[in-house]
């Protein structure tokens, strides 16, 4: 059985600007629940198989690979940052991505280790932020994934910055976020949050939800080329989530540096 590793020797302190104090304690006191499918990240597990087809497809296009291969991203490394309990980094590294994951609570990255040593997977999973990992000089990763964590940070102009430094050359960043619209308001906050109760009550502010072409003017100063946004739309008929034209309110974005 391979041993989840603990993220280079670098102390396990998350410490930085990006970090919403609230929010992180708010996600710290849920850690134990990330696992359990019928829990309060159950939306997240709806929502996974549309995230994991998303970045396979778009990688494997980057890169030149097939995504039916068995492994099929061997060879590349990624960094997951803000990973929560692991529920992305997991099936990365099944894919065969030698993954470095990062969380701003130690609460969701002891969960992480734990859930990774069960299932044989090594992975680098570190309590730190994006500053950190910049300033330490860590990667740069063929792959950075920012999903469903810009929306939740202090300053995210500063955090994407950040976030698409650590892109290697010929790299792609994928980032995943709600849009700041009325639509998003009514379905991703007031009817997820109070009357779906898909997530609990307070776990999103919808002022800080960001508007694609916002995304794109904060990346307009880093040498990446940015495209999206891609919608993702969830059927109530299936109760499936799949990409779509529509990105009112989830969407993903992505950026390539040369």
């Amino acid at each position: 059985m391979r041993k989840p590793q603990t993220g280079q020797g670098f102390a396990d302190i998350a410490e930085g600007a990006s970090i919403d104090p609230a929010d992180v304690a708010r996600f710290s006191a849920q850690a134990a629940e990330w696992w359990d499918a019928s829990g309060p990240f159950a939306p997240l597990h709806r929502f996974n198989p549309a995230r994991l087809a998303f970045i396979r497809d778009r990688v494997a296009e980057r890169f030149g690979r097939d995504p039916r291969t068995r492994a099929p991203f061997e060879g590349l490394s990624l960094i997951d940052i803000g990973c929560g309990g692991g529920l992305i980094a997991e099936p990365m590294r099944r894919m065969g991505f030698a993954v470095t994951a990062v969380d701003a609570s130690s609460e969701n990255i002891g969960t992480a280790r734990a859930h990774a040593a069960e299932q044989g997977l090594d992975i680098a999973y570190r309590a730190a932020t994006v500053e950190q990992v910049e300033a330490e000089g860590a990667g740069p990763f063929d792959v950075v994934l920012v999903l469903e964590i810009i929306e939740h940070v202090a300053d995210p102009e500063a955090f994407i910055r950040a976030c698409s430094r650590l892109i290697a050359p010929g790299g792609i960043l994928v980032v995943a976020t709600l849009n700041r619209t009325l639509k998003s308001l009514a379905l991703g906050k007031i009817a997820a949050e109070y009357i779906l109760r898909w997530v609990p009550a307070g776990t999103h502010d919808w002022r800080q939800f960001l508007k694609p072409d916002e995304i794109r003017s904060m990346l307009s100063a880093e040498p990446v080329a940015v495209t999206g946004p891609f919608g993702l739309n969830y059927s109530p008929l299936s109760d499936r989530w799949s990409e779509s034209a529509g990105a009112d309110v989830n969407y993903m974005m992505l950026a390539t540096r040369d």
